[in-house]
């Protein structure tokens, strides 16, 4: 322990030893603030919109109320949505910085309302917003470097390296010493701030997962440059060499793999399935009715005996082809979901050979933050908006009034 002891203070007496811990120390702590910060602001959003909701729902109550039209209540009527940050949210941001996670909807064609705003991935391995796991996958190897790549050359270019390999009992242990106080401290300093958070926000054992994993980085990055080290080289060439080592493993690879599936799995922007939907919506208009509620009842054969729809507009035929909106476009939205995830799948893939890609792909899915989390979200949507359409259409296709008391009876979020 003495010479654990010994080793520490002569590191803490380097001129840079110190500052450099600081500041990781600082970057640490100011990523795992913003991320908190970021996640209380989302939940404060999600807190407000609900007696938001509850004031929007009670307005369209008392004007719709007058005429009991089931048609307008469904069609004014939006229903919030809303995917809840977890816990560890605040050390990954991934999908959450980018997708909506809170959404309203009406009982309308679904799918344009849901790809109104784009899904991306494999950009899991392109730096991202300044997160903890941002300052673990990008910053940290750089301390590492700084703090490690001079840890023999600089002992030979001060005449000191024959005289320690002399003295010392275990010149091997000697060197494993000096490297993992350098590498544990820097883990320390970014772990430390990173407990804390996870304390506040009651991650659990789920933020022990996370931490073997930048435990397993730092190591990653420890070893990359005792093996520099070994080639004998100047202290300023082993820096270059890292250097070098680092910019095209956390970025050119990363970035190359990154057009490399987007060319392999070309997908479609959610925007042109939108523009899809609402042209097929938009056709609706000018199809015969008769036509587009037999279309209709081919998937809801249940409505088939009610009052046909005659005359000029009807809600009964609105909404037939309203669903038959989203129905046209399935196959295009399973299409789209299949390549994202095809990509993602790809992405872990490359995650397994580049640790910065690996890394950021193991702890977005234990934030909850990746893409499997944001689709899962739009699978509740969907099943959420398809009770929204069973519970209006009886009141549609029935012609049955639809009055202040029928509206606490719509399906909750």
């Amino acid at each position: 322990m003495s010479l654990w002891l010994h080793e520490l203070r002569l590191f803490l007496r380097q001129r840079l030893a110190l500052p450099l811990l600081l500041l990781m120390l600082a970057l640490s702590g100011a990523s795992v603030w913003a991320g908190m910060a970021e996640v209380s602001h989302q939940r404060d959003v999600i807190a407000r919109i609900q007696p938001q909701q509850a004031a929007d729902v009670a307005a369209i109550a008392s004007w719709v109320s007058k005429g009991g039209d089931p048609g307008e209540a469904a069609y004014y009527t939006f229903h919030a949505t809303w995917d809840s940050p977890s816990n560890l949210a605040f050390a990954a941001l991934g999908q959450r910085d980018v997708a909506p996670y809170v959404l309203r909807v009406r009982a309308l064609a679904l799918e344009g309302q849901i790809h109104e705003s784009e899904n991306y991935n494999a950009e899991l391995a392109l730096p991202g917003r300044f997160d903890w796991a941002f300052v673990l996958t990008y910053l940290a190897p750089l301390f590492l470097i700084a703090l490690l790549h001079d840890l023999k050359s600089g002992e030979r270019e001060a005449g000191r390296h024959v005289l320690l390999g002399v003295m010392a009992r275990s010149e091997r242990r000697l060197w494993m010493r000096r490297s993992a106080i350098r590498s544990g401290l820097v883990f320390a300093a970014l772990i430390v701030p990173f407990a804390i958070g996870a304390m506040l926000s009651g991650s659990g054992v789920v933020a022990l997962a996370v931490a073997a994993i930048a435990a397993a980085y730092v190591l990653v990055w420890t070893l990359a440059c005792l093996l520099v080290s070994r080639l004998r080289l100047g202290s300023v060439a082993n820096a270059a060499s890292l250097a070098a080592i680092w910019l095209v493993v956390t970025l050119v690879l990363p970035g190359l793999a990154l057009l490399a599936i987007n060319a392999a799995i070309p997908v479609r922007q959610g925007v042109e399935l939108t523009l899809a939907q609402r042209e097929a919506v938009h056709a609706g208009w000018d199809k015969p009715k008769e036509a587009t509620m037999q279309a209709f009842f081919q998937y809801h054969p249940e409505w088939r005996d009610t009052a046909p729809v005659e005359g000029g507009f009807h809600y009964k035929w609105y909404y037939a082809f309203q669903h038959l909106g989203d129905l046209s476009v399935a196959d295009q939205t399973r299409s789209y979901r299949a390549g994202l995830e095809a990509r993602d799948a790809w992405t872990r893939r490359v995650g397994l050979s580049l640790p910065p890609v690996g890394v950021q792909v193991a702890i977005h899915r234990l934030a909850r933050t990746d893409l499997q989390a944001q689709l899962s979200y739009q699978d509740r949507i969907r099943t959420f908006h398809d009770q929204l359409r069973r519970f209006y259409y009886p009141y549609i296709f029935n012609e049955r009034r639809f009055v202040g008391e029928d509206f606490a009876k719509a399906p909750r979020w």
